[in-house]
């Protein structure tokens, strides 16, 4: 029975959350920022947790808590406790990223949940921050990649809070080094900023010493002032100051305040703070330094870190009155990006990468260039399958909705312990089995689709269709158990294309025709011996039929093959 084969590239997704309206004046970004002292040295607070999409557990592991025998991180904690404190106090703020954990949690949240963060997006409370489906890589990653998961990321976003929950500040901490691409992007993405964890030591002793840890970025010469985006490196990577670190997770000692109390240590923790606070100060231009306070996975009980910070707030700010010039407050990168902005000063200029990165001499991190070639590889096939994808769908009213799970899929692999292969062996099976289902998903869509742009006279629901997943290793059941198959090419570039198609075959002569049913000159050539030794392969093909396709912009075409022999 003939068979139809299509050999196709695809995928997709979007996701939808219900917004509640809040009755109050709206006071997010800017306008509810704390605005310092002009006379004194302003500590921007920054609260913040790191959630890895990924990386020593499982996507799933991480946000449900499980397998804590590998790490201790739950990121539904994380955000039950956040939103519980910020409830409490007005005064508290908190930043958040990753929008594939965010997503998630908010899809299992009660309305009066929602309502009640819907508030503390919009009074400015809970910002969020960078906003893409993951923190991506700046260096195995692709640009067509990036600028897609930043784009469902910040679609959810948008359709849960509205201008509320558009970020204003890029948040790169984690990725091994930055290049100029992403800088242009984020810039023509209308950023206003970009904070960033990790430089080369050397060009951090360097820009330390000359106050330029603070810059504008001009990441394209052709675009010119399109590409410029103030960028700022952070001090501590993106850890606490050394001995501040209030998490369950760490051991540093809490602020002990009562006098009664033999281990009182208030006078010693506020001074080695303003210690601290003067040291770093010494490396950045203003009056205004930023600190965050947290670290991966912290504020699972995120008490533990407002009840210290605001006895920190207090006594280190009563400090003034014997003289001290350090003012402390919670604060956000847009908070400490507006404050920098007002200071109305020059600042000095980067043109290129900030790659490779080596955290010390003799370690450079560049293996990732390269490590797990075949995730990717596998993440490349994914992104020329979503481009296909998305195209079919627009182009037969397929819903958005179907393409969800393609965008989670790639979304998740632009992580920056995803493409780089620097996950646990589980976590890149999972990554990999992740985006495979996507890919059947796809399939599905592209399926759908085809179905709908056959003309009339041709379409046919019976005619099942396929796909070669494994023309890498010469291999495709459905042409090798057929005698005769339509085969289906799909062109997702804008103009014409003529290419060469290798079709694995059993046979040693095929005849070819193509839509109209005019011969299509093919040739019959043997799979190379190393090919045929492939581990893992189990395919019976010894030889391909190779022949010319001619295809139009984004559009298919269809041949006949035939075995003659």
């Amino acid at each position: 029975m003939n068979r139809l084969l299509l050999l196709t590239a695809i995928i997709a997704s979007a996701t939808v959350v219900l917004s509640f309206p809040v009755q109050e004046t709206p006071r997010f970004g800017y306008e509810s920022c704390p605005t310092g002292e002009a006379d004194k040295l302003n500590v921007h607070l920054v609260c913040h947790t790191h959630n890895d999409v990924g990386w020593l557990k499982t996507v799933d592991q991480y946000f449900y808590g499980a397998n804590q025998s590998i790490q201790r991180a739950g990121v539904q904690y994380i955000l039950d406790s956040v939103v519980q404190s910020l409830q409490h106090d007005p005064k508290k703020k908190f930043i958040y990223v990753e929008t594939a954990f965010f997503s998630r949690w908010w899809n299992e949240q009660h309305d009066s949940v929602r309502h009640a963060v819907k508030k503390l997006v919009c009074n400015g409370q809970l910002e969020f921050i960078g906003g893409g489906w993951s923190m991506n890589d700046e260096a195995a990653a692709h640009y067509n990649s990036i600028i897609d998961q930043m784009t469902f990321g910040l679609r959810v976003l948008n359709d849960t809070f509205g201008k509320c929950g558009v970020p204003k500040i890029a948040w790169q901490i984690d990725p091994f080094g930055h290049s100029r691409e992403q800088a242009s992007l984020f810039a023509q993405m209308f950023f206003d900023g970009l904070f960033f964890g990790r430089l080369d030591y050397q060009d951090k002793n360097h820009r330390e010493s000359t106050k330029t840890m603070e810059h504008v970025w001009k990441a394209s010469a052709n675009l010119g002032a399109k590409a410029d985006l103030f960028t700022g490196a952070l001090p501590n990577s993106y850890s606490p100051p050394a001995g501040f670190c209030f998490d369950i997770l760490c051991n540093d000692p809490p602020i002990m305040d009562d006098p009664n109390l033999k281990d009182y240590n208030v006078e010693q923790r506020v001074s080695e703070f303003i210690g601290i606070a003067e040291s770093q100060s010494q490396f950045y231009a203003t009056n205004h330094i930023v600190m965050t306070m947290g670290n991966d996975f912290n504020y699972q009980n995120a008490a533990t870190w407002f009840k210290n910070l605001d006895k920190l707030i207090k006594h280190v700010n009563e400090k003034q009155k014997n003289g001290s010039r350090v003012n402390v407050f919670y604060s956000t990168p847009s908070c400490y990006l507006y404050a920098l902005n007002k200071a109305n000063r020059t600042w000095t200029v980067k043109y290129d990468d900030f790659l490779p990165y080596a955290s010390d001499p003799h370690a450079y991190w560049t293996g990732y260039f390269t490590s797990r070639p075949s995730i990717k590889g596998y993440e490349r096939v994914g992104n020329n399958k979503m481009q296909v994808c998305k195209q079919l769908a627009a182009r037969t009213d397929i819903e958005e909705v179907a393409l969800d799970f393609m965008r989670r899929a790639m979304g998740i692999m632009q992580h920056h312990d995803a493409i780089t292969g620097t996950a646990k062996q589980h976590v890149t099976n999972d990554y990999e089995q992740t985006l495979a289902a996507a890919i059947e998903s796809c399939h599905d869509i592209v399926n759908e689709a085809y179905e709908k742009l056959m003309p009339a006279n041709v379409s046919n629901p019976s005619l099942k269709q396929y796909f070669c997943n494994f023309l890498n290793i010469s291999e495709c059941n459905i042409t090798e158990e057929n005698s005769a198959v339509a085969v289906t090419i799909y062109n997702s570039l804008a103009w014409n294309v003529t290419e060469y198609v290798r079709v694995p075959v059993t046979g040693k002569a095929y005849k070819i025709l193509d839509y109209n049913g005019k011969a299509v000159e093919a040739q019959v050539v043997p799979v190379s011996s190393a090919m045929l030794q492939v581990p893992g392969r189990k395919s019976k093909a010894v030889a391909e039929v190779v022949f010319q396709v001619q295809l139009p912009p984004l559009g298919y075409a269809t041949y006949l093959l035939r075995n003659s022999s």
